[in-house]
């Protein structure tokens, strides 16, 4: 059968790889196009755009790029009907990804499945009349929103389990790296590691890096401040953060940094969780401009109390969440010592990440969203 994705940040291009490995598993004849990146690249098939060039975020610099968007969306519209597909999968990306879904479901009888559901129990909870007409099947990797979505809305999903503890599972299985060849190899102090995960888009980084550092930095006469860059922003990008810094940049090897890390200041999204799961305490944080404006309306219009997986997740604050104007050097100071070695919450933090952990379930997650995906589009 032939598979068109849809993926439009870091993450989701691994997830969406796994996810195809799976497929190819399943189906023998799996041919695969696609919006997406490297990972996915790995499995075969045919890349349409690399998703660098949609991963904007934030009214403004969408603005900027508004034509870029509309012309690459348009172009895949047009490619979807041209090639089609048996199946269209999109991962998360709703902006772009509904509005597709939309023009393939008034234009052909393609299916349209979404994994990696679109996180509307935050925000824009009226996109489920969408979603509701436009996709077919649902696939969540977040167990908290099967209430969500079958209770609430009375629409019926499939949840699968995270795929990434499968990612970091498979990570650990194969890791025999020790913390003296990763100090050896990024030319280390050989000090305990401080990581900086500040996000896989250019102004998640613009906004939040800087402090960061800065408060990180608080820190360096014990420890080693080592930020884990992400592997589609090129190096000089970061040489304004970093510049007359002690600071160590690891290119592409955010699982490895987290791997010998003692605790980390994260930017929200999966970063958060897999630094969960490989049991490194962690403050989140993400700043906004306007940030009191953004605190009114987050108190005021979000639908859920928490950013970051984690917190979501367990149903409580297992972490610190820094946000908005929250956001400051002096909470990101007080904090991240709270959870470094002999911190007064760096045991609460550990025990919270194993009640997280019992809610996610079982590894697996591509595996079961292959089989089920594979199951319908048989027999039909």
């Amino acid at each position: 059968m032939k598979y068109y994705f849809i993926v439009g940040e870091a993450s989701g291009d691994l997830h969406a790889s796994h996810l195809m490995r799976a497929l190819k598993a399943k189906d023998a004849s799996a041919e695969f196009r696609f919006l997406g990146g490297d990972c996915m690249k790995e499995q075969g098939g045919t890349l349409v755009c690399h998703y660098k060039n949609l991963a904007y975020m934030g009214f403004i610099p969408v603005l900027l790029h508004l034509p870029v968007i509309l012309n690459w969306m348009k172009r895949c519209k047009k490619d979807i009907l041209a090639w089609r597909p048996d199946v269209l999968i999109l991962v998360d990306y709703p902006g772009f990804n509904l509005t597709v879904a939309k023009y393939v479901h008034a234009h052909s009888h393609i299916p349209v499945y979404y994994y990696i559901s679109p996180k509307i129990w935050a925000w824009k909870e009226h996109r489920i009349k969408n979603i509701k007409r436009d996709v077919d099947e649902l696939f969540s990797i977040l167990p908290f929103e099967v209430d969500f979505f079958e209770h609430k809305h009375h629409y019926p999903i499939h949840y699968v389990g995270n795929p990434t503890l499968d990612e970091v599972q498979a990570y650990k299985v194969g890791d025999s790296d020790t913390f003296e060849s990763f100090v050896k190899d990024w030319g280390l102090s050989g000090k305990p590691v401080i990581a900086l995960l500040a996000g896989s888009r250019k102004q998640e980084i613009k906004d939040n890096l800087a402090l960061m550092v800065q408060a990180a930095s608080e820190f360096k006469d014990k420890y080693e401040v080592v930020l884990a860059a992400a592997p589609n922003i090129e190096s000089g990008y970061y040489d304004g953060f970093l510049y007359g810094t002690e600071v160590k940049v690891v290119y592409g090897q955010t699982f490895r940094v987290l791997r010998h890390a003692c605790a980390a200041l994260v930017t929200s999204g999966t970063a958060t969780l897999e630094a969960a799961l490989f049991g490194v305490p962690q403050v989140v944080c993400y700043y906004t401009a306007c940030g009191n404006l953004i605190s009114f309306l987050r108190r005021h219009l979000l639908k859920v109390k928490f950013i970051s997986l984690v917190n979501l997740v367990a149903g409580r604050e297992v972490v610190k969440e820094l946000v908005a104007d929250g956001m400051n050097l002096k909470n990101l100071i007080r904090e991240l010592k709270a959870i470094l070695p002999e911190g007064q919450r760096r045991k609460t933090v550990l025990e919270g990440y194993q009640e997280m952990l019992v809610q996610l379930g079982r590894p697996g997650a591509p595996e079961r969203a292959a089989e089920i995906m594979f199951s319908l589009l048989s027999s039909k």
